[in-house]
């Protein structure tokens, strides 16, 4: 090969690498806490959320090994003691971050309803390491591989058929727009920025606590926004129904009717976009191999980044 040839060559590599660039990675769905950031001190101030007579301090609402923070327990059976208190080395009570009505919340996991086969081959699948995320400086990540490791296969077994048992709720509200609020991350989750000021959305989903607080004091009904690209939702209807162009890859297929979960498959209606945005991300890129998610890789390796949005506006706006 000539020299100027060789050139030529390199030449056409560096031009398809700029004009094909990998698509950015979905930070949006992965907030990260900024560092320095100091939690707020405890005055010793009773705390109350809407609908609820309960009342606690900051410190009860905070302490991750419980008790946890229980503003209404009529909408869940009595907690288990793995749910309500961490045992050693566990560190974190499971319910502090999935809540006692398995809620859940955007930077975690909902619970409520899905199979109890599922949620055990779930943990099973952060303890031996099939599902380390795609950003590992994310807590939340970190803290459920913890957990994982630590809580025994017992207290793994009541925390399942707890959880399992739950009817879902979703507490979401999807709206298509163009503009959106400018945001920054705050207990792992994205807020308005202090400043204020909008953009545009792009190919993202923006979802937030509709009042800051409450979610801060792990209110379980806390309600939040998703603000999702204009025609997303029905876009999103069509490749679930379609399989992307494939029929036989229908999401019905595994997921059941209605997608509302088949054997030890997820249900997916009503849940968090941002969860699962992580979870067809993560997929795709090989941070999730546990379970079955061997048998979605070659249907999410078929999804563009504005395919897994779309899919994702349209599963939270559905009905849980």
């Amino acid at each position: 090969m000539s020299h100027s040839v060789g050139l030529l060559a390199l030449y056409a590599v560096i031009t398809t690498v700029t004009l094909n660039p990998a698509p950015p990675f979905p930070d949006w769905a992965y907030p990260v806490n900024p560092p320095g950031g100091q939690p707020a001190t405890d005055d010793g101030t009773l705390i109350h959320v809407p609908d609820s007579g309960v009342a606690l301090t900051r410190t009860q609402i905070s302490t991750s090994s419980g008790p946890v923070a229980d503003w209404h327990p009529e909408d869940h059976p009595p907690l288990p003691t793995i749910l309500a208190r961490a045992t050693e080395p566990q560190g974190y009570a499971c319910a502090y971050c999935h809540l006692p009505s398995g809620a859940g919340r955007p930077e975690n996991a909902g619970l409520a309803g899905l199979p109890a086969a599922y949620i055990k081959q779930q943990v099973l699948a952060f303890r031996e390491g099939s599902r380390p995320g795609s950003a590992p400086r994310r807590g939340p990540q970190g803290a459920m591989i913890s957990v994982a490791k630590a809580v025994s296969d017992a207290d793994l077994d009541v925390a399942a058929a707890y959880y399992a048992a739950l009817k879902p709720a979703s507490f979401i509200q999807v709206i298509e727009i163009e503009t959106v609020p400018k945001t920054t991350v705050a207990g792992w989750t994205l807020v308005k920025a202090p400043g204020g000021g909008t953009e545009p959305i792009g190919n993202r989903v923006i979802e937030m606590a509709v009042d800051f607080e409450r979610f801060e004091h792990r209110d379980a009904r806390a309600p939040f926004v998703a603000y999702v690209p204009v025609g997303s939702i029905a876009r999103g209807a069509e490749l679930v129904a379609t399989g992307a162009g494939d029929p036989s890859l229908r999401c019905e297929t595994c997921h059941g009717p209605g997608l509302r979960g088949l054997a030890n498959v997820p249900r997916l209606p009503g849940r968090s976009p941002s969860y699962l945005m992580r979870q067809l991300y993560d997929i795709r890129n090989g941070a999730r191999t546990g379970g079955a998610a061997v048998l979605m890789k070659p249907i999410v390796a078929r999804l563009s980044d504005e395919d897994m949005v779309a899919i994702v506006a349209y599963l939270a706006s559905c009905p849980p």
